[in-house]
């Protein structure tokens, strides 16, 4: 039993209540120019691609701050096996 992603959900959750705050980025003419032909909100699409590339570095982030723990945790299932694998029934 390794550990790689042990805080990934993969799923990104739309939330209503924050507060928002106006801001100008920069975008390909074409695919703002296709996002509205197609009625896509710009903003959320946006706001949920910050989201998905803000949880996925500081997933990253507490990987490497933890990777010290995790290749001893890793070490230790490989000598001794799962402290608790004689009450599996599977």
């Amino acid at each position: 039993m390794r550990i790689y992603h042990a805080h990934s959900s993969g799923e990104a959750v739309m939330r209503h209540d924050v507060i928002r705050k106006a801001t100008n980025v920069s975008l390909d003419v074409d695919l703002v120019r296709q996002a509205r032909e197609l009625g896509v909100n710009i903003s959320r699409a946006c706001e949920n691609g910050l989201e998905k590339q803000v949880a996925k570095d500081r997933a990253e982030r507490w990987r490497e701050e933890n990777r010290e723990a995790i290749e001893c945790w890793n070490d230790y299932v490989e000598e001794h096996g799962l402290p608790l694998a004689r009450h599996r029934t599977f």
